[in-house]
């Protein structure tokens, strides 16, 4: 076998498992990701499957990135050319709320899921998710604020509360669809991030600033 052909079997292998590996995150959890349970849904031995990664610590790493991946290919991705301010924060919403009620990852949102494992805990994947949740965090202030030097916002409008209550929203909604199967708990979302950005528009609809 050449180099070649070796390296690209290699890169193919480790992508079937990083894929699988989200799957099983999203339905079991990070803990979920056993060697030995990766290795039988993919027909690999336990020594091949962990000399791609090394460890379960690295492959939970590798997991996260990739559902961040993910994440932006579906949430951010379809939102990134829309008009800085409140326009893209409506699309991307809409995207967020899209990406939910499709049940992109199959046990709901990883992130959400991660969160609530290792909130209490220390070590390379707190970490790594605290970073993931503070970017995303400073695009979403970032695109409040232009929204309010433009007046699509009130003046004293406070970035890190609407983000905090618009994060909220999207937790919830992952919470009544997986948990409870509550499909109409995607317009109660819808309606909920409307009144939160819009809550300057004039009466006819539009911003003060149209």
């Amino acid at each position: 076998m050449s180099p070649r052909r070796s390296a690209a079997e290699a890169r193919s292998t480790r992508e079937r498992i990083i894929r699988r590996s989200v799957d099983v995150a999203s339905l079991e959890g990070l803990e979920g990701l056993t060697i030995g349970r990766l290795a039988e849904d993919l027909g690999l031995s336990k020594s091949g499957l962990l000399g791609h990664f090394g460890s379960k610590e690295v492959l939970q790493l590798a997991t996260l990135e990739r559902a961040s991946v993910i994440f932006n290919n579906e949430v951010w991705a379809p939102a990134a050319d829309a008009r800085p301010g409140l326009d893209r924060l409506h699309a991307v919403c809409a995207a967020w709320i899209s990406y939910l009620e499709r049940g992109v990852f199959p046990g709901g949102c990883l992130f959400v899921s991660s969160t609530f494992e290792y909130d209490g805990r220390g070590g390379p994947v707190r970490a790594l998710l605290r970073r993931q949740f503070a970017v995303w965090r400073r695009r979403l202030a970032a695109d409040v604020r232009t929204a309010v030097r433009r007046g699509e916002l009130p003046a004293g409008s406070d970035p890190e509360q609407l983000v905090f209550e618009l994060s909220g929203v999207m937790m919830s909604l992952n919470h009544a669809l997986q948990l409870h199967g509550d499909s109409a708990a995607v317009v109660r979302a819808r309606r909920a991030v409307h009144r939160l950005l819009d809550a300057a528009c004039r009466p006819d609809g539009r911003p003060p600033s149209a």
